[in-house]
């Protein structure tokens, strides 16, 4: 029986999924950044996650600034409200709107928006697998941040990602107060 595999044998296509799985049970957003510079090959391997991150068709429509300048990132964060961490680098994730639109896709369409969503949870699964810290900050000025950038026409920041080695001293988690406990919110099959 030359074709079977022993009963011994480790299966060819079994995964350790605890490493994927502890990561993401770890990873918080990180508030408190030290000063110290991302590694520039740091920032390449986080950048270089998204392209494994989920695109709607394959797309592409989305276009990643990396920021290291300190006076581009003060500035940044000077039209960023959202933006309470000080990073030292931070990816901005554009979508190219006249590319939906050459498309056929309405600007209704949420696929960019989901896009913009896969490309964040990688980019921070990356840098959490990386030992940095980072945070999403969904609350700044597109039109101010597209100025700052030098953004084509028709190419809109939609999330900036910030990056950085997290401060050893972190503000107290958020913690929810109230509200519906996880096992009500999930149902199985249909509602």
């Amino acid at each position: 029986m030359s074709g079977e595999r022993p009963a011994d044998a480790p299966d060819a296509g079994a995964v350790d999924a605890e490493p994927v799985l502890r990561a993401i049970r770890t990873r918080r957003v990180v508030r408190a950044l030290a000063e110290a510079p991302v590694d520039p090959e740091h920032l390449r391997a986080v950048l270089d996650s998204v392209r494994y991150a989920p695109h709607a068709g394959n797309r592409r429509l989305h276009r990643y600034v990396a920021v290291t300048r300190p006076g581009l990132l003060r500035a940044i964060r000077m039209v960023s409200p959202g933006m309470l961490q000080h990073p030292a680098a931070a990816i901005v994730v554009c979508v190219d709107w006249a590319g939906v639109r050459a498309y056929g896709f309405p600007e209704s369409n949420p696929g960019p928006y989901i896009d913009v969503g896969t490309a964040a949870a990688t980019m921070l699964l990356a840098a959490h697998a990386l030992g940095l810290g980072a945070g999403p900050v969904t609350s700044f000025s597109r039109a101010a941040v597209a100025v700052l950038l030098g953004a084509p026409d028709g190419v809109r920041p939609e999330l900036i990602v910030c990056l950085g080695h997290p401060s050893p001293q972190q503000p107290p988690p958020v913690r929810r107060t109230g509200g519906p406990a996880w096992d009500d919110l999930v149902r199985w099959e249909q509602f």
